[in-house]
């Protein structure tokens, strides 16, 4: 037998684990009163997707999968930051500030304690508790709310990249109906490639009680008076926490009748195959235009920044240890035993910081360098491989000509010195919006393939030619203790230890 090369590589840690008590139901009802302590859990399912059964589960997560969905939930606000991509960062902190702010950790016993499970759950802090006037608390729970939302649906369910609602929902013919100011609709909408069906999403947030789950149970009956030829199901989040309680989701949920989706329309390779859409850049279309399109706020945050807070770091090339799992859409770095390898060979040849070549090395050793940043005021440190970058320079580009022929996204357009309601500023953005998803679709027959190519040809393009530099970015391969790393097949996501959710004892 030859002997493991990897064998010196210490044992895995999960110091960011947390357990999130998760309860399935047919319809909404009145908020569990401690069941989530004492309820006999079922183990979270083998394989990613909708539980058979309703009941309480324990699926155990990562600090780092919660960041992972708070970055990319929500409305898409980049065609508003075409003119300011330096506000991108700005964008960044607002979705993660509130859970940093607020949330915590804290051992639990528990009745029915299940294998596996780490003992330690989220909840609210006593800077929440003691120190937060309503109006905050209102935020943390939108924030709360769709992160979680996103969580549940893509991490533990399966579902594809999520959507916002006023994007123009799942089908082209109903766009109207699904932008209309004036609907009750439901928040997000994704496609569930593994069950063929569309899946409308409605999520709430923070001390959430039995009137709010039926005022968005009504939302997601609105959607469906629009959506009513499809299948689809209709998915109901509510993230309820309380201080001195457990942070726990409620899933309500049902089943519409009705046609299977379409296939995309503009689509050159047909439908998006099962799993994250970041699995398949390199045979999907689909899947790489929604992939550059939910990463475009990570993409002008990295192409923003001072060139001197722009590091890159080194992942495998091989991306098949990073794809989607039954864990969740990231992969924590210390389950890759390969890249610390690689890394510590790179190292061990490359002693001397000042000396060239490193970067030539470890591309010889099978390594990429993804480009990372760390986002201004946060620890957090997000990035991607140099295809995505690629990819994301080209859709931006687009962008940013569509929006030359957007009425009211013009630099002509805007006048500061107007008076306006915050009604009608609300829904001359959203007309903006609209107008500028109808150009996109439009041309997507144009643009999808000038994203592919760059997609293709970024691989072997310098990062200094990407991000119009005299010199590449530094390569870091040192090893930090303390920095707790999580990649998909093209992204990564960093935080360090210290800055996890304080642990109240």
């Amino acid at each position: 037998m030859i002997p493991s090369p990897f064998a010196d590589v210490p044992p895995l840690l999960y110091t960011d684990s947390v357990d999130i008590p998760v309860v399935f139901r047919d319809s909404p009802a009145a908020r569990p009163f401690k069941q989530w302590r004492t309820a006999k859990p079922a183990p979270w399912p083998a394989t990613s997707g909708f539980p058979a059964k309703n009941g309480w589960y324990l699926p155990t997560t990562t600090w780092r999968e919660i960041l992972k969905a708070a970055t990319e939930v929500g409305r898409d606000i980049t065609p508003n930051l075409l003119r300011l991509p330096q506000l991108a960062s700005s964008e960044l902190v607002a979705r993660v500030a509130p859970l940093y702010a607020y949330l915590g950790t804290h051992a639990v016993d528990t009745k029915h304690p299940l294998a596996g499970s780490k003992g330690r759950r989220l909840t609210v802090n006593p800077v929440y508790e003691y120190g937060t006037e309503r109006s905050a608390k209102n935020a943390l729970g939108y924030r709360l709310g769709m992160t979680m939302a996103e969580w549940a649906t893509r991490s533990l369910m399966g579902l594809g990249q999520t959507l916002h609602i006023e994007d123009g929902g799942p089908i082209p013919a109903l766009r109207d109906k699904f932008v209309s100011t004036s609907a009750k609709l439901p928040d997000l909408w994704g496609l569930h490639a593994q069950e063929n069906l569309y899946w409308m999403i409605e999520a709430k947030g923070g001390n959430v009680r039995s009137p709010r789950l039926w005022e968005g149970w009504k939302q997601l009956q609105g959607g469906s008076k629009v959506l009513h030829e499809y299948a689809h199901r209709r998915i109901l989040v509510g993230a309820s926490v309380q201080p001195q309680g457990d942070l726990f989701l409620t899933i309500d949920h049902d089943h519409h009748p009705g046609k299977p989706p379409l296939p995309p329309t503009v689509s050159t390779t047909g439908p998006q195959p099962p799993g994250s859409p970041e699995d398949h850049l390199g045979d999907s279309d689909d899947a790489l235009m929604g992939t550059a399109r939910a990463q475009m706020l990570v993409y002008l945050a990295l192409s923003g920044a001072q060139p001197s807070r722009l590091k890159t770091v080194a992942l495998p090339a091989d991306r098949t240890n990073r794809r989607r799992s039954t864990r969740g859409v990231t992969t924590p770095l210390e389950r890759d035993t390969d890249a610390h390898a690689m890394r510590s060979d790179a190292r061990a040849e490359f002693a001397d910081d000042a000396e060239p070549g490193r970067r030539e090395y470890a591309r010889f050793l099978g390594l990429d360098d993804f480009l990372t940043y760390r986002v201004p005021g946060t620890e957090l440190r997000l990035g991607m491989s140099r295809q995505l970058f690629a990819a994301c320079a080209q859709l931006h580009r687009e962008d940013q000509l569509i929006a030359e022929r957007t009425p009211g996204m013009r630099a002509e357009d805007v006048r500061a010195d107007e008076p306006v309601s915050e009604e009608a500023e609300e829904r001359r953005r959203h007309t903006q919006r609209r107008v500028f998803r109808e150009q996109q679709e439009e041309e997507r027959a144009r643009i999808e393939p000038r994203v592919r190519a760059a997609f293709e040809n970024g691989r072997d393009r310098p990062w200094r030619e990407l991000l119009h530099t005299h010199s590449d970015p530094w390569l870091d391969l040192d090893e930090d203790p303390g920095l707790l790393e999580a990649a998909t097949a093209e992204t990564y996501l960093a935080i360090h230890e210290d800055d996890l959710p304080h642990h109240e004892r």
